[in-house]
């Protein structure tokens, strides 16, 4: 486990997920629905919708009022570049690509702003190792 990754899920609490789908077979949904499990607060963001997992969505992370410690994408990785752009005027701690999703030069973006990248990793996944292997 990569140390930086263990530090940046232990002391992110809340986290918005850009993409995140309503449909529960989706990746995004059972990978949001596990670190909801976990004690993660999930704020949804996505075009359609009222709430998913519960949790009220919003259309864009302008929206969010409260802090927010991680942006977790679930997009193309041609489409990441205005999510990272817009994240950054939030001010996250880190951003999170999903498994399969790169974009080097939002992840260049990101780290001038001085916000930590994860980039083509699942966080469940990691959220997995780092507990030692225990499922929920």
């Amino acid at each position: 486990m990569n140390d930086n990754i263990a530090k940046i899920l232990k002391y992110t609490k809340t986290i918005a997920v850009v993409g995140l789908s309503p449909k529960p077979e989706r990746a995004s949904n059972i990978v949001s629905e596990y670190m909801q499990a976990q004690g993660y607060k999930i704020i949804p963001v996505y075009p359609r919708e009222e709430k998913i997992l519960g949790e009220p969505v919003f259309r864009n992370l302008r929206d969010i009022k409260e802090h927010v410690d991680m942006v977790v994408i679930f997009r193309r990785s041609e489409e990441v570049l205005p999510v990272v752009e817009e994240a950054i005027k939030i001010k996250p701690k880190a951003i999170w690509m999903q498994e399969g999703v790169i974009n080097k030069e939002a992840a260049d973006m990101a780290i001038k702003n001085e916000i930590e990248v994860v980039m083509d990793k699942c966080i469940m996944k990691e959220h997995v190792q780092n507990n030692k292997g225990q499922e929920p």
